[in-house]
């Protein structure tokens, strides 16, 4: 079997932004023991991790809501603020990739996640916390790892575990670059210009961010994102 990466952006190193994909590679191959069955991915949008799931699950179904800003391909239309248009106990997993800070009713989300959970099935979810506002206005909340933990024990879960996604200077570099870009301004070449000259930083700050996230003590309590893993 040729193994899949969950996402293709990483190897893009003239990227502002390949970090972020690593970060999330790394964590989603972490979590792969996991996939198993029937995966639900809750707010899939474009379903950018349909075939990577697929080598571990023997089916995938895609849920989302109509208002997403993305190309939607979803098996399932539902609003996640509501109830889920799923059975009860038919999901072996389920997925949910930066979806839960773009719902109005969070809880909501949860108590249904665990509704059409099976007894004994995962739950895989990851939210950004210090991330800037974006697909506005559909931004609501951040989540604090004891926030997360409060909600998914109210929904119901057991073996909640919460694992921040990187450190403080990964964080910050990321949040830096993409100010950076959203500065440049003026005529195409000017901004040709400025972003040829912005990529040797962009690559060397995010390859030194993890090495500086591991001499750092306090690493995980200024995380870009956080993981939550949660039993039935």
């Amino acid at each position: 079997m040729i193994r899949l990466k969950p996402s293709k952006y990483h190897s893009n190193k003239k990227q502002y932004n390949w970090l972020a994909y690593e970060m999330m590679d790394r964590w989603l191959e972490e979590y792969s023991k996991h996939y198993k069955g029937t995966l639900v991915d809750l707010g899939c949008g474009e379903a950018p991790y349909k075939e990577y799931f697929l080598q571990y699950a023997k089916k995938y179904i895609g849920v989302d809501w109509t208002k997403t800003l993305h190309n939607s391909k979803a098996d399932i239309v539902s609003n996640l603020n509501e109830k889920i248009e799923l059975e009860d106990n038919c999901a072996d997993t389920i997925i949910s990739i930066s979806v839960m800070e773009h719902l109005c009713e969070p809880q909501i989300f949860l108590n249904e996640s665990h509704r059409i959970l099976n007894d004994g099935g995962m739950m895989i979810l990851q939210v950004p916390w210090q991330w800037w506002i974006h697909e506005a206005p559909h931004d609501y909340f951040r989540y604090t790892p004891y926030g997360l933990e409060y909600m998914f024990k109210k929904a119901g879960f057991d073996e909640i575990y919460v694992q921040p996604m990187s450190g403080f200077f990964s964080m910050w570099f990321l949040k830096m670059n993409y100010f950076s870009l959203r500065w440049i301004k003026g005529s195409a070449l000017r901004k040709a210009l400025t972003k040829a000259l912005l990529v040797p930083i962009w690559y060397g700050v995010q390859k030194m961010a993890p090495w500086l996230d591991g001499k750092h003590r306090g690493w995980a309590l200024e995380s870009a994102g956080y993981f939550v893993t949660a039993k039935k």
